[in-house]
């Protein structure tokens, strides 16, 4: 009994850490998200895109840019030179506001992510709960469905073709009877939209490719996060740089700290 728990332990671990570095995939999907970093009155939008992984049973979202960078990285077309100058200049590319790698199935998420120069890991429960609502709306050649739930502190509004069988979506989203071709908040703040769809057969081989990722409460994430406007030193990050540019950047970085707009308002 003792050799059989250890075996399913250790075909678990092996499991998960290959599960963590590649992704079999049979579909792509691109999103574009129109987000409002800060809440602030007349914020302007920005814009920015995401890749979708998915075969039946899972799905890899990710930041379209941080995964071409890795891509790059993995194939070695670019790598750190330790000059951080050189290096910012080669891989502000390939960064985004949003870097999560966010792997999906039906029970659980899991989630890695940088926090400064380090990588960490949190898992969740798969627990979102849709009402479908009888309204539809066509979205290219497709009659979506409508479906509204309440998740991260806020009101969710999804369209889903049920023509695509595969229930995943943008972000951590999923469990809808269709793919997820549109998602917004009722303040309209996070606007995901899909804008391509296809078969892509492969694996994934830089999925999570993260080395001495360490495991952490989800909740420390986001406070992390958002005490990053707060505890950066600029004047050792911008040495040489006058004490009034200083001045000014921290206030700036103090405002940014007081009107930071994330997605999960509430961490569930």
């Amino acid at each position: 009994m003792k050799k059989r728990i250890l075996f399913l332990i250790l075909t678990f671990f092996i499991f998960f850490a290959k599960a963590q570095k590649s992704f079999s995939s049979e579909y792509e999907a691109g999103y574009t998200l129109d987000y409002k970093v800060f809440n602030l009155p007349n914020t302007k939008s920005q814009l920015t895109t995401f890749i979708l992984l998915m075969n039946d049973k899972e799905s890899y979202f990710k930041s379209m840019n941080v995964h071409v960078g890795d891509s790059l990285k993995y194939y070695k077309k670019i790598k750190e030179t330790g000059d951080g100058l050189t290096d910012y200049k080669t891989f502000s590319n390939y960064q985004s506001e949003y870097p999560e790698n966010i792997g999906t199935t039906s029970g659980n998420i899991y989630v890695t992510t940088p926090i400064s120069s380090a990588f960490v890991s949190y898992e969740e429960p798969n627990n979102v709960e849709w009402k479908l609502v009888n309204e539809f709306k066509k979205i290219g050649n497709a009659q979506c469905q409508k479906a509204v739930t309440t998740k991260y502190g806020r009101n969710w509004i999804a369209y889903f073709n049920p023509n695509i069988p595969l229930n995943f979506g943008p972000y951590k989203f999923s469990k809808l009877p269709g793919l997820i071709v549109e998602l917004y908040d009722t303040k309209d703040d996070f606007h995901y939209k899909l804008y391509s769809f296809k078969k892509r057969k492969g694996v994934c081989r830089f999925a999570n490719s993260y080395k001495n990722v360490k495991p952490v409460k989800k909740e420390k994430v986001y406070q992390w996060r958002k005490d990053s406007f707060l505890t950066t030193d600029y004047s050792e990050v911008l040495k040489g740089t006058d004490p009034e540019t200083i001045k000014e950047l921290s206030r700036r970085m103090r405002k940014s700290y007081d009107t930071y707009n994330p997605i999960e308002l509430k961490v569930e």
